[in-house]
């Protein structure tokens, strides 16, 4: 080889100088570094000490290196199965038109079509309505539970009413039959056929002001009670008035009840019934004093009651049927006088005295 002219082996100094220190640059990404070739080892006959210097390529030759230098795929090792990876060209995605990938099979999407896109955009409307749908249900939860409670009430309110008002306006509750009870002298034929305006009715709907009317016409009558007896019976629970003595009039004798009402009317005296003989009538003081009287007399007394004068409030004077009188004075206590006079008639029975004064009833005296 050639050495160039002035080159002397024997001045060439024992260590080469070192260079100064550069500060470090910053880094270049790889596709722009430049990588370096490494010139060929010194030929045989070249001296032992000689060097050579790194020779710095041009970028643009270090990219095309690059781009021709092949690249490998890694080699499994021995005993383990190959890793399959998924690669993607530049440009290649999903969702990108024109773009495959690979599916975890290894298979090849199909590439996206029209029709594809228009498919997977109704896929994803009809996945928004649902999820929508959901999260208002799921907000709305308790106001459709409060909705519901207000609804199953007024389906139960509307229910009740429709049944009160089949139940008023049905034939099926006509009012058919009328049962009387509670009459002994009154026929209860009478009382039916007083009410017969009131068959065909509704039941709900019987005018109970027409059957007090009806009735008012039955003198005997002093109280009723009606029930009704689903679906077609109405029932009249009748309470007769209770003669409690006769009065004189011009048609002879009057059976009247305790308020004074005739019962009955005839020539002839009633048997078992009291003359009552008061000052007024049935509508003067006396004869209320005389009433409250024989209705506090027990059975015994009273079958023996022969007539009663009351001339006031507080004169009140019985004759028994044997002739004695009973001087009672006003109707105060009546019960207890009732009782000191039961007593009297055992100690001294009537025909051995003439007059028994209850008038004051812890001092009684008799004649």
């Amino acid at each position: 080889m050639k050495r160039p002219p002035g080159f002397d082996p024997a001045a060439r100094p024992a260590t080469r100088p070192t260079p100064p220190k550069r500060a470090p640059e910053p880094a270049q990404p790889p596709a722009a570094s430049a990588p370096t070739r490494s010139t060929a080892p010194p030929r045989a006959g070249a001296g032992s000490d000689a060097a050579t210097e790194p020779i710095t390529l041009p970028a643009a030759t270090a990219a095309a290196d690059a781009q021709a230098t092949p690249r490998t795929t890694p080699q499994p090792a021995a005993g383990k199965k190959p890793r399959f990876t998924r690669t993607a060209s530049r440009g290649d995605s999903t969702g990108s038109p024109g773009g495959t990938a690979a599916d975890a099979s290894g298979a090849a999407e199909p590439p996206l079509t029209a029709r594809t896109a228009r498919a997977r955009l109704r896929a994803a409307r009809r996945a928004r309505k649902q999820y929508e749908r959901s999260e208002v249900r799921r907000f709305t939860s308790r106001s459709r539970r409060r909705r519901n409670l207000w609804i199953a009430a007024a389906a139960t309110v509307a229910a009740l009413v429709a049944f009160v008002l089949v139940g008023v306006f049905s034939p099926l509750m006509a009012l058919r039959t009328i049962e009387v009870t509670g009459t002994s002298r009154i026929p209860a034929a009478d009382v039916v056929a007083a009410l017969d305006g009131q068959l065909g009715t509704p039941l709900p709907l019987v005018d109970l002001s027409e059957v007090k009317r009806e009735l008012s016409e039955f003198s005997l009558i002093r109280s009723f009670v009606t029930e009704s007896r689903p679906p077609d019976t109405l029932v009249v629970r009748i309470v007769e008035r209770e003669p409690i003595g006769a009065i004189t009039s011009a048609a002879g004798f009057d059976l009247v009840d305790a308020a004074g009402v005739v019962i009955t009317s005839g020539a002839e005296r009633p048997a078992g019934y009291p003359i009552i003989t008061a000052p007024g009538g049935a509508s003067g003081a006396g004869f209320q004093a005389a009433v409250a009287v024989v209705g506090a007399l027990p059975d015994g007394i009273r079958a023996q009651l022969d007539s009663v004068t009351a001339a006031t409030k507080d004169d009140v004077t019985l004759t028994l049927a044997g002739g004695a009188r009973v001087v009672w004075g006003n109707a105060e206590r009546s019960e207890y006088k009732a009782v000191v006079l039961a007593a009297l008639i055992v100690s001294h029975p009537v025909g051995s005295v003439t007059e028994y004064d209850v008038s004051s009833p812890d001092s009684a005296v008799v004649r």
